[in-house]
C-alpha cells in the first residue's frame, strides 16, 4: 500500500468512528445577491464590474422568484453567496442600496435572507465574505448558518504577483477574526480552504490547524470544506496548473486527520466529476451545496451531478446518502444555544430526530404513505447484523445499541424491519387482533398543562377544536350500552385532569359502567389519572387501585408515558408525573392482577437515546412484573399541538421513523412483551398495513369515538369498524381475529353483534358544571 493509500485508509476509518455509514448533502438553491466585490482574486469569474445594463443587486421579487423555484423543487437551503463590500469600491452599489433603501450590501442581504425564511421557509445561509461583530450578529436573526471561506492562511499569497494581491478581505488574519466573531456569537459556520492557488502542503496544513483551534475553542464549525482550483478563462490564472486528484485527495484526509471523526468535511462534487470513490475513500462525509434549480455561479462550468448519482457512486463506497438542511445536525440538536428563535421554529419543523432533512412531507395522522424507499446498499453493515441478532435472541441490548439501530437506512432499515417481522411471525404467526371498543373521555377539561396537547382544555377555553365539555353519568353509562349493544367488549375511559375529580369520581364512573353493563371490560385511567385520584383521597397508590378495581376497573391504559426520560419531560409536560412515579404505578397496578398497556409519544423534541431509555425502561418492569399485554407506538400528531403551533416541536416523526419504532419495539422488547400495536388512528390505515409487515402484530381498537388524535388534528376516521379492519388484514395476507382488552377470544354473540352494529346515536357533551364527589 502506498503512502497516499495508509493516509486515506486511515482517515476514512476515522471519518466512519465519527459518522457511520452516511455521507450528507444540502438541497439547495443559489441566489446571487450581487456579483460585485471590492477585491480582485486572480482566479474569480463570479466577481464582475458594474455595467449599465445589469442591476447591481438583485431586486426582492427575484430573490424570491428563485426561492420559490427553489422550494418547489424540494430544496431546503438558501444559498446567498455576493462579493465583499462592493459599495466601498463601486458607486454604482451605493446608488442602488440607496434606491433599494439600505446602508450597506450586509443589510440588504439581512433583509433578503428574512424575506424568503418568511415567505418560503427555506433556510437561509449567508456568505458574504469579512464581516464585523455587529454584521454577524444582524444575519444571526434570519440565517440558519453562515460562512467565509479561509481559502489560505499563507501571506504570501497577498503580495504582489500572488492570487490575492489587491484583495483586502483576503487577509488571512481579517478572514480568521470573523471565523472568531462567530464562534463567540455561536454562530453554525462554514469555512474551508482552496488548494492549488499557490500554496504549499505546509501552508494548508496550517490553515487546517487554525480553524481546529478555533473550533476547539467555540465549537461552531459545522463544515470544513477542501475546494481544489479550477482555471477559469479570463482570469489571471488561466493557464496555471490545477490540482490533481492525488493532491485533492492527501488534503482531505489530512484534514480529516487534523480536524478529527466528527468534523464535516467536504469537497465540492461538480469539481470532481467522475471520482466521487476516491473522495469518499480519503475521508470526506460531505457533499455540499446541490441544486436542483440552479447553477454554481461561482463555478459556472461545472455542472452539478444529479442526486441519484450521487447517491448511486455514494452506495459504492457503502454510503447512504442523507439530505441535511443548511444547519448540521449537532446544532439542530441544541437550537436554544445555535439558532436564533425564529430560526430555530423553521428548523424543527424540517428536521426529523437525528437533525437531518426530513425525508418526506408525511406527518401522523395523514391519509397516506409515501412511496417506498429506495435500497442502493449491496449489503448490510454488519454492526446491524449483530445488534439485531442480540435481540432475536432474547439479549437486552444497551442504549447505544438501540440508537444505532434507528439510524438505520437503505439496507440497514430493511433488515432491521424484517427482522422484526420475521420475529413477530415466530412470536405470534399469521394472526392480526383488534379489539372492538369505544373511547369514552368523560371531560377535556384540565388543569395541567401539557405542551403536546390540543385535548384539553380550561373551564371556558374554547381554542382548536371544540368546547369544554364534562360527561354526566347517564351519557357515559349511555354510552357503555350503546356499544355494548354495537358489539364492543371493551370500554376505555381516558380524560382530563378536572380540578374537581376525586378519587371517588372515578370510582363512580367504573360503578356507573358496571352497574349498566355488567359484561363490559373497563380498561381506564391512566397512571397520571391514578396518582390524581389517589391524592385527592389521601390513600396509598395500592390502595386507590385496589378500591377501582372492587369497583369494575379491569385494566390500565399505559398513556401518559409521553416519553419516560425526565430531560424530555421537563420540556413537553413539566407538570405531569415523573419517570419513576408513571413506572411506580403501572408496578403497583400489575402486584394487584391489574394488567396494563404501554406506550411511547414520539416525534416531537426528543432524540433517539430518548426512546432507548424508554424502551428499556418498559423492558426492565415487565421483566420484573410481566404485567404489560402490549406495546403501543403513537407518533406525536403536531397539527394543533401547543408546542408545535409555538414553534417548539417538530412535525412528528418521520414515517421511516414511524414504521421503525414498531420494528426496533419488537426486537428490543423481545421477548418479554409480546404484542406489538400499531395505531391505525395515527399512522392511517395504509400505514398500519406496512407496520403490520414490519413487526407489529395487532391493529388495536375499532373505537367508534376518537377524540384525542381528531383534536390534534389527524384526518382518520373516529371509528374503523370490524368488516375495514378485517379487509385490512386480509389484504396483507394475514388472518384477522377479534380478541378481548387481556387477548382471550371474543363469544360469537360479541362478534356477530359487532358485525351488525347500528349507526351511533349523537354524542351529548354536557356542559361543564361544579362537579360533586360521588
Amino acid at each position: 500500500m502506498s503512502e497516499l493509500s495508509e493516509l486515506m485508509a486511515d482517515a476514512a476509518r476515522l471519518r466512519d468512528g465519527g459518522h457511520g455509514r452516511l455521507i450528507s448533502y444540502s438541497r439547495k438553491v443559489f441566489i446571487p445577491l450581487t456579483k460585485l466585490c471590492r477585491d480582485v482574486c486572480h482566479y474569480c469569474t463570479f466577481a464582475e464590474t458594474p455595467h449599465a445594463s445589469r442591476p447591481a443587486y438583485l431586486s426582492p421579487d427575484e430573490v424570491l422568484a428563485i426561492a420559490r423555484a427553489g422550494k418547489t423543487a424540494g430544496c431546503t437551503e438558501a444559498l446567498f453567496t455576493l462579493g465583499d463590500k462592493p459599495e466601498l469600491r463601486y458607486r454604482a452599489a451605493r446608488e442602488a442600496l440607496v434606491e433599494l433603501g439600505y446602508e450597506s450590501t450586509i443589510a440588504y442581504l439581512a433583509a433578503m435572507c428574512a424575506l424568503v425564511l418568511r415567505e418560503t421557509g427555506l433556510l437561509p445561509h449567508a456568505n458574504p465574505g469579512v464581516m464585523t461583530r455587529e454584521e454577524i450578529a444582524a444575519l444571526r436573526e434570519v440565517t440558519a448558518s453562515q460562512g467565509i471561506m479561509l481559502e489560505s492562511t499563507s501571506e504570501r499569497l497577498c503580495e504582489k504577483g500572488g492570487v490575492h494581491f489587491g484583495s483586502p478581505d483576503k487577509h488571512p488574519a481579517v478572514r480568521l477574526e470573523t471565523i472568531r466573531l462567530a464562534g463567540e456569537l455561536r454562530v453554525p459556520f462554514t469555512t474551508g480552504i482552496l488548494i492549488g492557488i499557490g500554496e504549499t502542503r505546509e501552508e494548508r496544513l496550517d490553515a487546517l490547524r487554525a480553524i481546529g483551534d478555533l473550533h476547539s475553542k467555540y465549537g461552531h464549525i459545522q463544515e470544513v470544506i477542501v475546494q481544489n482550483f479550477r482555471a477559469k478563462s479570463d482570469t489571471k490564472l488561466a493557464d496555471a496548473d490545477e490540482p490533481d486528484l492525488d493532491e485533492l485527495c492527501w488534503t482531505i484526509a489530512q484534514a480529516r486527520l487534523i480536524l478529527g471523526a466528527e468534523m464535516n468535511i467536504q469537497a465540492p462534487p461538480n469539481l470532481s466529476p467522475g471520482v466521487y470513490q476516491r473522495l469518499v475513500g480519503a475521508g470526506l462525509n460531505d457533499w455540499g451545496g446541490v441544486s436542483p434549480v440552479t447553477p454554481d455561479h461561482v463555478n459556472p462550468e461545472a455542472p452539478w451531478p444529479a442526486v441519484d448519482e450521487l447517491a448511486r457512486k455514494s452506495a459504492e463506497m457503502g454510503k447512504v446518502l442523507v439530505n441535511r438542511l443548511a444547519v448540521y445536525p449537532a446544532y439542530v440538536r441544541a437550537p436554544q444555544t445555535w439558532l436564533a428563535p425564529e430560526v430555530a421554529t423553521q428548523v424543527r419543523r424540517m428536521s426529523d430526530a437525528e437533525g437531518l432533512a426530513r425525508e418526506d412531507d408525511w406527518a401522523p395522522g395523514n391519509t397516506e404513505p409515501p412511496p417506498a424507499p429506495q435500497v442502493l446498499l449491496r449489503e448490510v453493515d454488519p454492526e446491524i447484523v449483530r445488534i439485531v441478532d442480540r435481540a432475536t435472541g432474547g439479549k437486552r441490548l444497551d442504549h447505544p445499541e438501540i440508537v444505532r439501530l434507528f439510524t438505520a437506512r437503505d439496507a440497514d432499515y430493511r433488515h432491521v424491519t424484517g427482522a422484526a417481522d420475521a420475529l413477530r411471525q415466530a412470536v405470534s404467526g399469521d394472526v392480526i387482533r383488534y379489539v372492538v371498543n369505544r373511547n369514552i373521555n368523560y371531560t377535556n377539561i384540565c388543569y395541567f398543562r401539557c405542551r403536546f396537547c390540543a385535548f384539553s382544555k380550561g373551564r371556558t377555553h374554547d381554542d382548536l377544536r371544540g368546547k369544554p365539555y364534562d360527561l354526566a353519568l347517564e351519557e357515559v353509562s349511555r354510552r357503555a350500552v350503546e356499544a355494548w349493544e354495537r358489539g364492543a367488549t371493551e370500554v376505555c375511559l381516558q380524560g382530563g385532569i378536572h380540578p374537581d375529580y376525586t378519587g371517588e369520581t372515578y370510582e363512580a364512573i367504573c360503578r356507573t359502567i358496571k352497574e349498566a353493563v355488567p359484561g363490559m371490560h373497563i380498561h381506564a385511567f391512566s397512571p397520571l389519572e391514578v396518582t390524581q385520584g389517589a391524592a385527592t383521597l389521601d390513600r396509598p397508590i395500592d390502595t386507590f387501585l385496589a378500591g377501582l378495581k372492587e369497583a369494575g376497573l379491569g385494566t390500565l391504559p399505559g398513556t401518559a408515558a409521553e416519553i419516560l426520560d425526565d430531560e424530555v419531560r421537563a420540556i413537553i409536560c413539566p407538570d405531569k408525573i415523573n419517570t419513576a412515579q408513571w413506572l411506580d404505578v403501572q408496578r403497583a397496578a400489575h402486584k394487584l392482577g391489574l394488567r396494563t398497556t404501554s406506550t411511547i409519544m414520539y416525534g416531537h423534541v426528543e432524540t433517539s437515546l430518548a426512546w432507548a431509555r424508554h424502551l428499556l425502561a418498559l423492558r426492565d418492569l415487565q421483566v420484573e412484573t410481566g404485567g404489560f399485554t402490549e406495546f403501543v407506538p403513537l407518533p406525536f400528531v403536531h397539527m394543533e399541538a401547543p408546542m408545535y403551533r409555538h414553534g417548539l416541536a417538530r412535525r412528528g416523526p418521520t414515517f421511516r421513523e414511524a414504521v421503525i419504532m414498531h420494528s426496533i419495539a419488537r426486537l428490543v422488547l423481545h421477548p418479554a412483551i409480546t404484542n406489538i400495536q400499531t395505531s391505525w388512528v395515527k399512522m392511517g390505515p395504509a400505514g398500519a398495513a406496512i407496520c403490520l409487515n414490519a413487526g407489529a402484530n395487532d391493529l388495536g381498537g375499532t373505537l367508534m369515538n376518537e377524540s384525542i388524535s381528531r383534536a390534534a388534528g389527524t384526518q382518520h376516521g373516529q371509528e374503523f369498524p370490524p368488516d375495514a379492519m378485517e379487509a385490512l388484514i386480509r389484504s396483507i395476507g394475514r388472518a384477522p381475529q377479534q380478541r378481548t382488552t387481556l387477548y382471550g377470544p371474543v363469544d360469537e354473540e360479541r362478534r356477530a353483534a359487532s358485525f351488525v352494529a347500528a349507526d351511533l346515536a349523537p354524542i351529548v357533551l354536557t356542559p361543564p358544571r361544579k362537579r360533586v364527589a360521588a
